[in-house]
């Protein structure tokens, strides 16, 4: 298998308000494809895919059921602690939930959190140990 991720799908308890919240918080475009049970949203490499989250599970064939943490995080990588600020500044006066504010982590890097209408938890972060391209994906 080749070590790649084409897509990934979240499960949502409201694909409406999911979908409004990526085009209209993230400002990302939902692609053509998409339909009324399922959004697609096109990202540097893979696709983003919102669909509702008992009908994933049914495909699944696993339990819906789910609290707490999830135990992933999504991680958008900005090219400097400046523009970590700028993207938490926008996202705040857009009415997103900060989970935490942008600081120095014990890593070394600059990292904060926001969470999606389900409790997604997206960080965002300036890592100086990965480079990113002229279209923002990592090198090496």
């Amino acid at each position: 298998m080749e070590p790649r991720l084409n897509i990934l799908t979240l499960g949502v308890e409201d694909l409406v308000t999911s979908t409004n919240f990526y085009s209209e918080k993230f400002g990302w475009k939902k692609m053509k494809i998409s339909t009324d049970q399922i959004s697609f949203f096109r990202l540097r490499g893979m696709i983003l895919s919102l669909y509702q989250r008992e009908k994933l599970a049914e495909d699944a064939t696993v339990d819906a059921d789910g609290s707490g943490f999830k135990g992933f995080t999504m991680a958008y990588n900005a090219r400097s602690k400046d523009e970590v600020d700028r993207i938490i500044e926008k996202l705040e006066k857009r009415g997103v939930t900060i989970v935490k504010h942008p600081e120095k982590v014990f890593w070394g890097g600059y990292s904060s959190y926001v969470a999606d209408p389900d409790n997604n938890l997206w960080e965002i972060a300036h890592n100086p140990f990965l480079e990113l391209d002229e279209h923002g994906i990592i090198k090496g």
